[in-house]
């Protein structure tokens, strides 16, 4: 099994520019959608876990393999994962994407793009709760229902590592359109 070395921005680039490497993105297809290193590939970590996939033979990939996420920790918290799915040397960038951008270095957005799904997510169970205990205190103690089962909800996506509102809210036509 190879690991994953760490690898600086700065040095990343300049070996994309000669072709020597290759970057896989890991992070999930909205992400990459909203904003991306150019040149990398997109193969999301929720792919890669659902068979063993040889990276560099997916990706065509040319010389080295450098794998990143948004800031790090994803990439740095699957790295046997990952180095399971490359035979030849195999590198984590430094920092991810965030590092990339705070290095001065290229980075394609697209204009206009929603909010990542996970912050979505989050606004939408925040509102409900806060909705649920205001009804609780101004209407009916009933309506402590909708906190408690956002709450569940919660804690059976963190349990079981799927989450039915991200994948209502996947659905909704900006996040469609988003993801084309």
């Amino acid at each position: 099994m190879t690991t994953l070395s760490p690898i600086t921005p700065q040095e990343a680039a300049g070996r994309l520019r000669d072709g020597s490497l290759t970057l896989i993105d890991i992070r999930e297809a909205d992400e990459y959608a909203r904003e991306h290193i150019p040149g990398a590939i997109s193969m999301p970590l929720s792919a890669l876990e659902k068979g063993h996939i040889n990276v560099a033979a997916a990706s065509g990939a040319q010389g080295d393999i450098v794998f990143h996420c948004k800031s790090g920790m994803r990439t740095s918290a699957n790295c046997a994962r990952l180095s399971a799915h490359v035979s030849g040397p195999a590198f984590m960038l430094e920092g991810g994407l965030d590092a990339w951008k705070r290095a001065g270095l290229a980075v394609k957005q697209k204009a206009g793009a929603p909010i990542e799904l996970m912050r979505q997510v989050q606004i939408v169970i925040g509102v409900f709760i806060l909705s649920g205990i205001a009804l609780t205190l101004a209407v009916h103690p009933y309506f402590i229902a909708i906190p408690m089962l956002m709450g569940a909800g919660l804690v059976f996506a963190g349990v079981s590592g799927w989450c039915g509102m991200a994948k209502l809210i996947a659905l909704a036509p900006w996040n469609r359109a988003a993801a084309q």
